[in-house]
């Protein structure tokens, strides 16, 4: 891993982040020859524009889903 003083970090940051982001390597930042920080790449998370169908093949369907679960006699009559 590639370390740069915090000085020369804060000089050239932009370019730093930059070449993070390319290449994927992150750098380590020290002051006094110990480090304190890190500039990682992000971790890859999931896309919010795939989340239809993100739960399938994760349910099983038990039984008839057409029927009604109690018996019609059960049922509550409203008087309308």
């Amino acid at each position: 891993m590639e370390s740069i003083p915090v000085s020369k970090f804060k000089a050239t940051c932009l370019s730093v982040v930059q070449r993070v982001k390319r290449t994927g390597r992150p750098v380590l930042i020290t002051r006094f020859g110990q480090p304190v920080a890190e500039v990682a790449p992000p971790r890859r998370l999931p896309s919010r524009s795939n989340w239809l169908g993100c739960m399938a093949g994760t349910a099983e369907i038990v039984g008839d889903i057409v029927k009604p679960v109690t018996d019609e006699k059960r049922w509550a009559t409203t008087g309308r």
